[in-house]
């Protein structure tokens, strides 16, 4: 199987095979963290609240997703709430979250302007900030849609991929080895979403 999509009742699963299957990817979503914990490459989607993410995650799947990707090191990618539990926790909520990335969630700066709303809805310009292989650095201006009010805030610049701005410049997108997060939905991307979705189905397992 390519990608095996994690549904643990805190995301939007069926657009996220639904982008997949568009890009002819083989997809799965499974419900059983011992079928999650077999797969090549992992999709753990989430919308909602940090701690609701997590005690959703600690209910059964945690044993299986550390299995993944710390043991096996598979590739991992989290979305939008499911890039927020990669990281150590949230302002949002008090739960410890995965911790696989060294960040730490925090709610937007809009920078002062007012004319700015929180949840930031809408689509934003990514920029590469580092070669990697879900967003080039190379092809010009890429557009991915968000939804969100958190964003997270990395400990070690080198975890940084991707940046936007709205109001003040934020981080997008993480990579630590082969666990990927990005805060946009690249389910909703279009044809920017499509092609980062394409290459994660692509990585090596």
């Amino acid at each position: 199987m390519d990608v095996t999509i994690v549904d643990c009742g805190i995301g939007n699963v069926k657009s996220v095979l639904r982008m997949f299957e568009w890009v002819d990817a083989t997809a799965q979503i499974v419900s059983d963290p011992f079928e999650a914990a077999k797969c090549s490459r992992l999709v753990i989607p989430g919308v909602g609240a940090f701690d609701a993410g997590m005690a959703a995650l600690n209910a059964g799947w945690r044993q299986a997703l550390d299995h993944v990707a710390l043991e096996r090191k598979a590739p991992l990618l989290g979305i939008c709430l499911g890039m927020q539990l990669l990281c150590r926790g949230s302002e949002e909520g008090t739960a410890a979250g995965l911790g696989w990335i060294e960040a730490d969630v925090k709610r937007l700066d809009t920078g002062g302007d007012a004319r700015l709303k929180i949840p930031h809805m809408g689509w934003s310009v990514v920029t590469a900030k580092q070669p990697n292989p879900l967003i080039p650095i190379d092809e010009g201006e890429q557009r991915f849609y968000h939804v969100h009010s958190y964003h997270a805030v990395c400990a070690d610049p080198g975890d940084v991929i991707g940046t936007a701005y709205y109001g003040s410049e934020f981080t997008t997108a993480v990579r630590r080895g082969n666990i990927f997060g990005v805060q946009f939905h690249p389910e909703k991307s279009h044809r920017f979403g499509m092609a980062l979705m394409r290459r994660f189905a692509a990585l090596p397992c």
